[in-house]
């Protein structure tokens, strides 16, 4: 609560009236006060990271989006931060983005700036900790309160519930609850402070300025949180001998602190990614070296009373939205200039050699900074595999045309998509692994699941295409030409591989199980048309009308296509699998073909009509 008094003379009264010896924190006072504030980061720890594993990314992935205008940017970062509950998360992954290059640096300024109004939104809610009164309805929005019975329904939702998503809201309701325990528990602990000297003069001396801004940049850097450290202030109100004059400037530097994080989220990024870290820390300090000047300007000709009153949770967190609403309308106009800042302050230009410009990095959306946001990471990953099947299906088709045609610069294609496609494999591969360590939903990990099974048949498609390259090059070396029967049933051939590659990738695309269906009774006519073809073979072979050498070539290229079929088929499966919480795949070809079915054995007709070789 406000007093309406100064917080020295409170204290003195106080003092007059406190038993000798009897208020003043004690080693268990200390103990409980440590234990409460631990609690605190736990539960706010906790609550953050079940809000972010509910949201499965999405937030993210609107960010990514919603950001061509400044205003809708400065109300998304606003509205994302406050739903995390971390002004510092939301910078960091802003920083992933543009070192990635999804996002440009003109529009991270708005996130950055909505980022610091969203991060208030704890205060605010641990300002309810302050409510007093008899009336019961006014009672039960104290947290004290209504915490019991959210913490309950938590637990409930995490024992009994099998749904995910109650597990994940059940999560964020403990860490809430857990968060105003902690906080009740250091308010508690820290009231006996107001008796004891020292404390209230370390306190008087953070109302100097300088003082004041240097101790919360220095608190918020340490535990790498502007909401905790606010939080913290807030705890230590419930002595009384937190005046206004102390808390300002105390305010002021955890604004500055919190830019620590994106900082260190910036070391080994590109020059945008490390702008973008900068752009938040020109943004806090000019925000907060405009507001210092201006208001003890005033306060030099107005001489504020407030500032000698004691400050209470609400006082906080007005104080705390206030700045942070003004400096983002004051700079908003003048975001174009924060860019130029930190162009300026890292220029495009290195040390007197000439412009270099930043290569595109293939693989700058697996950044590390986004495992701490494991939803949104899971569906980088998708995508890149999405387009590691693409460049898979290039690299094949490519390869198999030049069996008809041969072509050096084709040939040379082939090569680097290969090369690509392998380091496609060993990137989704390193990062999966790391990804699979964060604590990821059920959704997730079955898509994390599928990924990991598929990266290694995409790389293997790939390789074919590189064999049915050089098979073509054979011929084109040597001159060969099939038979024209061996080149027809070529050509059916060529054409079931194609469909089975399409369908396949297809289904792994849009995670479609039907269409995954169709892959293996098209994989099953694809093995027979081996068998026709190497059979027919033979028996050319024995009238004379083909040769042992061409012989060796046709094998070699309906091997890799039957291969490839294989491969299609384990994609197909594990699409099929994991879409059914599980992941046997001879279990599924064991069951499908012991059991005659129906609908596979109708498809498998329909394929050998389809794709008949010719008599």
């Amino acid at each position: 609560m406000c007093y309406p008094y100064p917080v020295n003379e409170r204290i003195n009264d106080k003092r007059t009236e406190s038993c000798s010896g009897g208020d003043f924190m004690d080693f268990f006072g200390l103990l409980a006060m440590l234990g409460g504030l631990a609690l605190f980061l736990y539960g706010m720890d906790t609550m953050g990271k079940g809000l972010e594993k509910l949201s499965g990314g999405r937030l993210e992935q609107i960010l990514e989006k919603l950001t061509s205008n400044p205003i809708k940017a400065v109300l998304l970062g606003a509205g994302v931060t406050a739903v995390i509950q971390s002004s510092s998360a939301t910078t960091v992954m802003v920083v992933g983005f543009v070192n990635s290059g999804i996002m440009k640096l003109s529009q991270a300024v708005g996130i950055i700036m909505g980022a610091n109004i969203g991060t208030t939104v704890t205060s605010w809610i641990l300002s309810l900790t302050g409510i007093e009164s008899g009336n019961f309805l006014v009672r039960l929005f104290k947290p004290s309160s209504f915490s019991p019975i959210l913490a309950l329904i938590g637990v409930i939702f995490l024992l009994f519930s099998k749904k995910e998503k109650k597990k994940d809201a059940g999560t964020i309701m403990i860490g809430f609850a857990v968060l105003m325990y902690g906080m009740e528990a250091m308010s508690d602990a820290v009231k006996p402070l107001a008796d004891v000297p020292e404390f209230t003069g370390i306190l008087t001396m953070f109302s100097n300025p300088i003082l004041g801004m240097l101790a919360g940049t220095v608190l918020t850097a340490v535990i790498q949180s502007s909401s905790a450290s606010v939080g913290i202030l807030q705890a230590l109100c419930a002595t009384g001998a937190v005046s206004f004059g102390s808390a300002i400037p105390i305010i002021m530097g955890q604004n500055i602190g919190t830019c620590v994080t994106a900082m260190l989220s910036g070391m080994g990024a590109n020059k945008n990614a490390r702008r973008a870290a900068l752009v938040h820390l020109y943004f806090n300090v000019i925000g907060t070296t405009l507001f210092m000047l201006v208001f003890y300007t005033l306060n030099g000709v107005l001489h504020f009373e407030f500032l000698n009153h004691a400050a209470n949770a609400m006082g906080i967190a007005i104080v705390h939205s206030t700045f942070n609403v003004v400096a983002t309308l004051v700079l908003l106009p003048f975001s174009n200039g924060l860019v130029k800042l930190a162009c300026l302050t890292i220029p495009d230009e290195a040390a007197g050699r000439g412009k270099k410009a930043e290569t595109d990095n293939e693989f700058a959306r697996l950044d590390p900074r986004f495992l701490e946001t494991p939803g949104y990471a899971v569906e980088q990953c998708r995508q890149m595999t999405v387009k590691m099947a693409e460049l898979t299906k290039q690299c094949l088709f490519t390869a198999v045309g030049l069996l008809k045609e041969y072509d050096k610069e084709k040939a040379a294609e082939v090569i680097r998509l290969e090369d690509l496609v392998d380091k496609y494999e060993d990137e989704l591969g390193t990062y999966m692994v790391k990804l699979g360590r964060q604590n990821l939903s059920k959704n997730d990990n079955h898509t994390v699941s599928l990924l990991l099974h598929c990266i290694g048949d995409f790389e293997r498609i790939s390789d074919h295409g590189m064999n049915l390259m050089s098979a073509a090059k054979e011929m084109h070396e040597k001159k060969m030409v099939f038979s024209e029967k061996a080149e027809k049933e070529l050509d059916v051939f060529l054409a079931a591989v194609h469909e089975i590659v399409e369908t396949a990738v297809s289904a792994f695309e849009n995670n479609d199980s039907k269409q995954a269906s169709f892959v293996e009774p098209l994989e099953e006519v694809i093995d027979d048309i081996n068998t026709c073809v190497k059979a027919n073979h033979i028996k050319r072979l024995q009238k004379g009308k083909c040769t042992i050498e061409q012989g060796f070539v046709l094998s070699d290229i309906s091997a890799n296509l039957e291969r490839v079929s294989d491969h299609c088929s384990n994609i197909a499966i594990s699409v099929i699998e994991v879409k059914r919480d599980g992941f046997e795949a001879h279990g599924y070809l064991e069951n499908l073909k012991r059991d005659n079915d129906p609908y596979f054995t109708a498809m498998v007709e329909s394929y050998r009509k389809k794709y008949m070789l010719p008599a």
